[in-house]
């Protein structure tokens, strides 16, 4: 009983964070399967990486430095960003959105096979979680 118990439990789990509908489950696998939304999602994380390497970290090195003047930080000049302390690649947002994109669409495959299994997953959990409450119910007879 405890191994039915077992077995049932990750069905459960896989279950119960299906959308409540086909309608929620379609619409999220729209938005992960649109070439627009995942240029979109793209080209923001482009942007926002491209601008946090040219964020200047000068400043805070020097706090650092007045703190522990044996770090690292003390060598760092005032006027240096984030990407020339991180040994910058001039390409890195762009390998960053390349990745969005692929996750994106990665994610996009993953979720339209979940929707496509959902309802046979539903039930089954279902019907897991009834056999176990019928065993759970002959044992206590």
């Amino acid at each position: 009983m405890t191994r039915l118990a077992l077995i049932t439990l990750p069905l459960l789990a896989l279950a119960a964070p299906l959308p409540a509908s086909a309608t929620e489950m379609q619409g999220a696998v729209a938005t992960l399967n649109d070439p627009v939304k995942q240029e979109r999602m793209a080209e923001t994380i482009t942007a926002i990486v491209g601008a946090l390497m040219q964020m200047p970290v000068g400043p805070l090195a020097k706090a650092v430095a007045d703190i522990d003047p044996e770090s690292g930080a003390a060598y760092i000049p005032h006027d240096a960003t984030l990407g020339e302390v991180a040994g910058r690649d001039p390409y890195y947002a762009e390998r960053m959105g390349d990745d969005v994109r692929a996750t994106t669409r990665m994610a996009g495959h993953a979720a339209s096979a979940l929707a496509a299994y959902a309802p046979v997953l539903r039930d089954m959990a279902r019907d897991l979680a009834a056999q176990w409450e019928y065993e759970r119910d002959a044992a206590r007879r």
